[in-house]
């Protein structure tokens, strides 16, 4: 038997495109048909008429045996007419090899034609794209395209017709599939020819088939392209003719406002609101913008860009709306600023709180300041306020300085009249303007805003008349200089209700108790940070008046950490905890609480005479000596460090802010006898003090230790690693990375004890200014007239030292001891007071400064290494 041979399956076209709408190609249904396989076998079965393509026939072997099942030798006349049957049979296979021949040739050439035409017919297509950005450019595309599709179409019946007979033909002419053609000889076969013919008509017809259906489906896309471009420019188009009307009002309304100059000060509210309502009026035009913007950039995507008109009539409504927005927001602006700044809650009726030739201006933030006319000069501080720190440098004469910023404070706290308002009143103010939120951040009109409230508030519960300019500006200028002193305009409403309240007319616990609740959380607990914010805002008070370095400086961590150690442990610390700590007076706030025994002791007026002055009665403080019997001393004797000599001040001392009663006046005279008793060795081996000292915040010998251990260990690390023996090359690159990575992590930690120190050094320079100061004073005491040194006697300690609060004092109690002195009975001159001073501020530098420098420079030669 010979093997089965394989033919190809007659072509089978695909379907083509519909076209858009009603109109269709005609095309036929799927012609497909199966092609008969060819088998060969070698024994004949029957004699059948020829049925595959290559005209093969089967022989039948009872022609040779003559009876059925009956096989055997062939006799001559069998075999004649077998051989007359094998002629017969090849003359009809070379007719119909003829008939083929005739039939392909008529294929291939309307086959070649019709591929050349529909090469031709894509190539037109493509030739009308891009479309142009124009609705007319792109209705004339669209009616080009049309007549386009018709001429394929109408092409499409004959294409149709040629492809149906080249797959009649292939059906009855299958040819094996084969990878590449043989090439035809003298000595191909008449088999072999047809099945070269089929193959060749086969692929002129798939060739045919594939670019009519391209055709086809590219005519269909590019219609519906078409029609979709040509709907987003009409929507371009109309929107951008409803943008342009809308425009065109808009600035018609714009062209009727009147400068701002030239409007009432009482209309500003009118015109602000009629503003907003236009620009909500016009507010739809920013989606219309932005639908035509997306619109133009879909169509650019389909790589249609808009015409050179377009294009620019875009650009125009771009420009217009945003110019439209700009003077909108712009007009806005300067009708806001103008009621703000003319209109009732603004800074213009402040300009009252001056005279001629003062005029009050206001800079870009809002940040008032003044121009003297006269001396051509300008300031921040107002010339009231100017006249009140002149007047306060009248009390640097006060040696104690808790005493000496308390009295400070209090002349500031009546010029400004804060001491007639009470907390009560302020917190009320406080809850109107919503300044519940501690860190919300306040600019000058905001502040402006809740002072005018706070004295209108003022004049309304007491019935009296504040000249309500003048105190707003003078307590804004006051609230700058302490909490921005760099004039940015920004204050935070902690940092304003601390000063408000620090000088409000309230009991000092009432005071504290609201602080504490501005940094405490929903518990009433605060934790170290909170507590070091509030701290630092009550520490700026101080500062403003050059005084911060008697209460520690400005680094309050210190008495954080002070604080703290009534919290038992605990991260966080309760308001009962912080008014114990309080009430014992700490360094950083002791200046609160001799404000408000300053304030209680104005009015207060002592039955006794001066043992110094002869003043009868004493006005304000009253100190009795714990030392000697019925030596009684003004605020003014005691205060400025005056003294008779026959009265030479031996301590303790007792301070009264109160009328004393009888019983305190037995009080003291038991303790003034059993001190007659006690020697002066006695009094230099107690001490006491009047307030809570807080430890010193330059701790210089500790950072100067986690340097100098820090050096050693480097050091001792280089001579380790240079006394090793030479690793492997590995290893080497190993340990030098981890050396690398250590080095690294010192610098870190070095440039944090740079900054630490470079903090400190800037506390160092406070505390030096504060010392300069107090030498100054000490020469002009100096240089007074010899009449007037002469009845002076020591009255106290070093000058950074406050009268102190004698055993089981409390800050509410009428009576406060003074400290013990060292000074010796025969000492009664002031040339010798004075040069114990200066030997105590000399060993206060030397015990400073050397240190903190010696460990920033080794710091400094750390990094720098």
């Amino acid at each position: 038997m010979q093997p089965m041979v394989m033919q190809r399956c007659p072509y089978t076209f695909p379907r083509c495109h519909e076209w858009p709408a009603t109109d269709h190609f005609h095309h036929s249904s799927s012609l497909r048909s199966t092609c008969p396989q060819l088998q060969v076998r070698a024994a004949a079965i029957s004699p059948v008429p020829p049925q595959d393509g290559a005209g093969v026939f089967c022989l039948n072997t009872k022609l040779f045996n003559g009876s059925v099942g009956t096989s055997g030798p062939l006799e001559p006349s069998a075999m004649n007419l077998c051989w007359n049957e094998i002629k017969k049979k090849s003359h009809n296979l070379r007719a119909r090899l003829e008939a083929f021949s005739d039939h392909s040739g008529k294929l291939q050439l309307p086959l070649q034609e019709i591929i050349d035409w529909l090469s031709q017919k894509d190539e037109e297509l493509s030739a009308q794209l891009p479309l142009q950005g124009d609705v007319a450019l792109v209705q004339q595309e669209k009616e080009t395209h049309a007549a386009f599709m018709e001429d394929v179409k109408s092409r499409g019946p004959y294409i149709y017709s040629v492809l149906e007979s080249a797959q009649a033909f292939l059906s009855q002419h299958p040819f094996e599939e084969l990878e590449e053609p043989r090439l035809e000889s003298k000595d191909t076969s008449p088999r072999q020819r047809i099945q070269n013919l089929s193959r060749f008509v086969w692929k002129q017809a798939t060739v045919a088939s594939e670019l009519w259906e391209k055709l086809t489906a590219r005519c269909v896309d590019q219609h519906r392209h078409i029609e979709r471009t040509l709907e987003q420019l009409l929507e371009i188009q109309g929107a951008m003719e409803e943008l342009s009307t809308t425009l065109t009002q808009a600035e018609g309304v714009r062209a009727t406002w009147e400068p701002i100059g030239d409007l009432f000060i009482d209309s500003l509210p009118d015109h602000i609101q009629a503003l907003k309502l236009f620009k909500e009026e016009f507010s739809p035009m920013k989606d219309g913008v932005k639908l035509v913007n997306d619109l133009a950039h879909q169509l650019a995507i389909s790589d249609v860009h808009l015409s050179m008109e377009n294009s620019r009539v875009l650009e125009q409504i771009n420009i217009r709306w945003k110019q439209l927005q700009v003077s909108v927001g712009e007009r806005l602006k300067q009708l806001q600023d103008a009621h703000r700044d003319f209109g009732p809650g603004s800074q213009h009726f402040l300009s009252s709180s001056v005279q001629v030739p003062w005029e009050r201006a206001i800079s870009p933030n809002k940040v008032p300041y003044y121009i003297n006319h006269q001396a051509q000069t300008t300031c921040w501080d107002h010339p009231k306020m100017t006249e009140l720190y002149q007047t306060l440098a009248d009390l640097n004469n006060i040696k104690f300085s808790a005493y000496r910023t308390a009295m400070k404070l209090r002349r500031v706290q009546k010029a400004l009249r804060l001491d007639l308002v009470t907390l009560t009143t302020a917190l009320e103010i406080f809850n109107e303007h919503d300044l519940q939120a501690s860190e919300h951040v306040m600019d000058v009109v905001e502040v402006i805003h809740c002072l005018t409230a706070l004295y209108e508030r003022l004049e309304e519960e007491r019935g009296i008349l504040v000249n309500v300019p003048l105190c707003v500006d003078m307590s804004l200028n006051w609230l700058l200089n302490v909490f921005d002193s760099g004039r940015s305009g920004k204050m935070r409403a902690l940092s304003f209700k601390t000063g408000i309240a620090c000088l409000c007319g309230t009991e000092v616990k009432e005071k504290l108790e609201y602080l504490f609740s501005q940094v405490a959380n929903s518990g009433s607990q605060c934790d170290q940070r909170h507590l070091g914010v509030l701290l630092h805002e009550a520490i700026q008070v101080p500062r403003q008046l050059g005084e911060v370095a008697a209460f520690g400086g400005s680094n309050v961590e210190p008495s954080v950490r002070s604080c703290f150690r009534f919290s038992t442990g605990k991260p966080v610390i309760e308001a009962s905890q912080f008014l114990e700590w309080v009430n014992l007076e700490p360094q950083s706030m002791v200046w609160l609480a001799v404000l408000h025994r300053v304030t209680i002791a104005e009015q207060v007026k002592h039955q006794t005479k001066c043992s110094i002055c002869r003043q009868c009665p004493i006005k304000g403080f009253r100190y009795r000596s714990l030392k000697q019997f019925n030596v009684d001393i003004c605020q003014t004797c005691f205060l400025t460090g005056k003294a008779s000599k026959g009265n030479k001040l031996h301590y303790p001392i007792m301070e009264y802010y109160t009328p004393t009663t009888s019983s305190e006046n037995m009080r003291d005279f038991a303790t003034t006898l059993k001190n007659k008793f006690r020697s002066k060795h006695y009094f230099s081996k107690h001490p006491q003090r009047g307030y809570l000292p807080v430890q010193s915040v330059l701790e210089a010998e500790y950072s100067e230790t986690i340097l100098q251990g820090e050096l050693k260990r480097l050091k001792w690390q280089h001579e380790e690693a240079a006394e090793a023996p030479t690793l492997a090359e590995g290893s080497a690159e190993v340990a030098q990375d981890h050396r690398n990575e250590e080095l690294l992590a010192e610098a870190r930690i070095l440039r944090q004890h740079k900054s630490r120190l470079e903090t400190r050094m800037q506390i160092l320079e406070d505390h030096n200014k504060q010392l300069e100061s107090q030498l100054q004073r000490l020469r002009e005491l100096l240089l007074q007239p010899q009449n007037e040194s002469n009845g002076n006697g020591s009255a106290g300690s070093s000058l950074a030292s406050s009268p102190q609060q004698s055993e089981g004092s409390h800050p509410q109690e009428k009576g406060q001891t003074t400290p013990d002195t060292e000074t010796a009975d025969d000492v009664g001159s002031k040339s010798q007071n004075v040069s114990l001073c200066l030997e105590d501020i000399m060993e206060k530098l030397r015990h400073a400064f050397p240190s903190v420098r010696s460990s920033d420079v080794t710091a400094n030669t750390l990094l720098a290494s």
